[in-house]
């Protein structure tokens, strides 16, 4: 039996040398420690390394540390002690083994001590892992592993995680740590590369303290494929035991807890998110293939049955298949997950977005977006879905600071930064949106939405040139050249009504992306050419179809000529909006 000398944590297993929460060397029933000190090693499998040493200059005030860490690599490691002596002699430092422990707590506790105390909450940043090997196919792997990450130690209310959106902006660059952690005000920023050849999968991972760059710990991982889903929980329990966060019994559950206990369906499930986050017609169809083989070798696999609703509910948005025909696998699926395990934020936050943009019940899905708030505060999505449904409803000022609590936590994520701008538009803050904008593109040229959102803002500001060719830039970042072409020359030849007449003209439409040749966007044009009769039309074949821009018509200030009509009245209480 071996004890915890810091915590008092009891631990029967005889093999294990340090503390599995805070790093601390164990100790007998007689007080000696652990006879193999200067190895840090968590979990049970032997092939895990971890070195860790830092050394204090003589008189230097204990949890002062101020000289770097020094990590050795695996086959630095091997001879213990031997190399540790190795080591001494190179600084010329003498320390007997029972003051490594104390080294090593030092060492662990570098971030905790510097935040003077254990009542403010730890932050990190966690980059997306590299993936090292020869083959791109398993870029799902490192992606997957890194969001995992991201998810499970989001579940520890004294640690304060950067959220995947935020992190995926550095995705392919040589990131420097200390940069990182300015930009992102964390404490800690923790790196890895991914290696898999064939079956063996090799994991090396390394927390850096983002004030001074020193390396706090590093560690490797080498395992079997077909034991990724316990490594997500034990590197999980590794890191935020060197961060020194305290971990009650229900912390150490959700550390813990695997939704699946099948890894080749963990590992689809993986594949599909990679597919689903990059947001695009072909790759959320095959996010759905990875969803719908996940959930048949596990027909209980709550987080694979989420993905399969949030990839139902988007689909349409990017005009890959009519709301009617899919959306209600959405709600089939986000019940499913639902009735597995309440408990999970993002269930609720996938059936609030059936509800709200599909089902048009808003009370039911701000009771789902509320509740998914109460579960994960710090759940950008579910801040971000919330304050977009308050927008819809016209209480704008609630939907701003939703979306400011959803920047807080995700302050590079392109889609939260979008949607800020989407309430600040419908606010009819058009200035403050069309800067937020502008902001955002500076962030990624390329990325579509804020394009086509900066569109409508000078479109609202009367900028009809400049609405042009931001449309036509978005069709350009999409690789629909044509489309951007019909923009262009129909402005050219015949201004403001040439283009809005191209808009409307149903064989031109097909030069343009599905999402353009939606009703309520076309209807949007008929509005401005003063054909009110064709705008109430393509508005009634939107609410047949179900729509998501319907959940618009309070606010969307370009249906103003509309609002007088008794047949706007009608159809927005069909919808179910506040008059």
């Amino acid at each position: 039996m071996k004890r915890c000398p810091q915590c008092n944590r009891v631990e029967a297993d005889d093999t294990l040398t340090f503390c599995r929460v805070d790093g601390t060397a164990l100790v007998r029933g007689s007080g000696a420690a652990s006879d193999s000190a200067g190895t840090l090693r968590f979990g049970s499998a032997p092939t895990t390394v971890e070195t860790e040493t830092r050394i204090l200059p003589t008189g230097e005030a204990a949890g002062r540390p101020t000289a770097p860490t020094t990590v050795l690599d695996t086959h630095q490691v091997s001879g213990g002690t031997q190399e540790l002596r190795k080591l001494k002699s190179r600084r010329g430092v003498v320390i007997a083994a029972a003051a490594i422990a104390t080294v090593a707590i030092v060492a662990t506790a570098s971030i905790y001590l510097s935040r003077g105390g254990s009542s403010a909450k730890t932050s990190i940043a966690v980059l997306p892992f590299q993936n090292a090997g020869a083959d791109p196919d398993t870029e799902y792997l490192s992606d997957g592993i890194t969001e995992s990450l991201i998810n499970s130690l989001s579940q520890l209310p004294n640690l304060a995680v950067k959220a995947r959106s935020t992190m995926f902006r550095f995705k392919g660059q040589q990131a420097d740590p200390q940069k990182v952690g300015s930009e992102l005000n964390v404490q800690a920023v923790l790196s890895g590369r991914v290696v898999q050849r064939a079956e063996d999968l090799t994991l090396s991972l390394e927390l850096v303290d983002a004030k001074t760059g020193d390396q706090i710990w590093g560690g490797q991982y080498s395992r079997k494929l077909t034991e990724l889903v316990a490594l997500q929980g034990e590197i999980a329990r590794d890191v935020s035991g060197r961060l020194r966060v305290k971990l009650s019994g229900a912390d150490e559950q959700r550390l813990a807890k695997n939704y699946t206990a099948n890894n080749e369906a963990y590992q689809l499930y993986l594949r599909g998110r990679f597919h689903w986050n990059r947001r695009t017609v072909k790759d959320i169809r095959k996010s759905i293939e990875y969803f719908q083989q996940a959930v048949a070798l596990d027909p209980n696999y709550t987080l694979a049955y989420t993905g399969l609703a949030d990839a139902y509910s988007v689909l349409p948005t990017y005009g890959g298949a009519p709301s009617r025909e899919v959306v209600p696998k959405a709600r089939e699926a986000a019940l499913k997950a639902l009735s597995l395990d309440d408990q999970l934020a993002e269930s609720h936050i996938s059936l609030g977005l059936v509800m709200g943009f599909y089902d048009y019940d808003f009370a039911g899905a701000e009771r789902e977006f509320r509740r998914a708030i109460e579960l994960d505060p710090n759940s950008a999505a579910a801040h971000q879905f919330y304050g977009n449904l308050l927008s819809n409803l016209g209480r704008h000022e609630e939907a701003l600071n939703e979306m400011r609590r959803a920047l807080d936590i995700e302050p590079l994520s392109l889609i939260t930064n979008r949607f800020y701008a989407l309430a600040l538009l419908y606010a009819r803050r058009y200035d403050e949106s069309a800067e937020q904008l502008k902001k955002t593109i500076e962030l990624d040229a390329g990325f579509v939405p804020a394009h086509d959102t900066l569109a409508n803002v000078y479109r609202l500001q009367g900028n009809h040139a400049g609405c042009v060719e931001e449309y036509a830039k978005a069709q350009e970042a999409l690789g629909n050249l044509k489309g951007a072409a019909l923009m262009r020359e129909s402005f050219a030849r015949g201004g403001w009504r040439g283009f809005l007449r191209a808009m409307t003209d149903e064989p031109r439409l097909n030069y343009l992306l599905n999402y353009l040749k939606s009703r309520y966007i076309v209807a949007t044009y008929h509005v401005e050419l003063g054909e009110k009769d064709k705008a109430f039309a393509e508005l009634d074949k939107a609410y047949e179809d179900r729509e998501f821009f319907m959940t618009l018509l309070k606010v969307d200030p370009r249906l103003d000529p509309l609002r007088s009509d008794a047949r706007f009245a009608d159809l927005q209480r069909k919808v179910g909006l506040p008059q």
